[in-house]
C-alpha cells in the first residue's frame, strides 16, 4: 500500500536499521519499547492485521514464527530467561498501524493479564 508506514520501512523509503532481513520480512527495534528487548517483525507483504492471513500466507506465517522469532530471540539473548510474542490485531486489540507486525518483547519479567 502507498500510504502503509511499514511497507515504507520494508521498502527501504524509510530508512531503519534492521537487526534482521530476508525475501519475505524485516525485523527491526519498536521505537517506543516496552521491555529491554522489543523488536517488531514485519512480512515485505501488506497484509492488514492477522486475520487478514489467506492460504497462501502459510508458508510465511511458519517462517515468521519456526524460523525468525527463534532466532531473533537467540541473537537477543532472551530464548533461555523467556520472552513474549504478541500480535495486536484491530482498534480494541491495541493495532496502531494496519500491517501484519508481531512483537517480540524480552529483557524482563512479564506480568500476566497484560494491560
Amino acid at each position: 500500500m502507498a500510504d502503509c508506514l511499514f511497507c515504507k520501512i520494508a521498502g527501504g523509503e524509510i530508512p531503519s536499521n534492521f537487526i534482521y532481513e530476508d525475501e519475505s520480512v524485516v525485523a527491526f527495534r519498536d521505537i517506543n519499547p516496552q521491555a529491554p528487548q522489543h523488536i517488531l517483525i514485519v512480512p515485505k507483504k501488506h497484509i492488514d492485521s492477522v486475520k487478514d492471513f489467506q492460504q497462501d500466507d502459510k508458508e510465511l506465517a511458519a517462517h515468521i514464527f519456526v524460523d525468525v522469532v527463534p532466532k531473533l530471540a537467540k541473537d537477543l539473548q532472551i530464548d533461555e530467561s523467556g520472552f513474549r510474542v504478541v500480535i495486536n490485531t484491530g482498534e480494541e486489540g491495541g493495532q496502531t498501524v494496519n500491517h501484519l507486525h508481531v512483537h517480540v518483547l524480552g529483557g524482563r519479567s512479564m506480568q500476566w493479564p497484560p494491560g
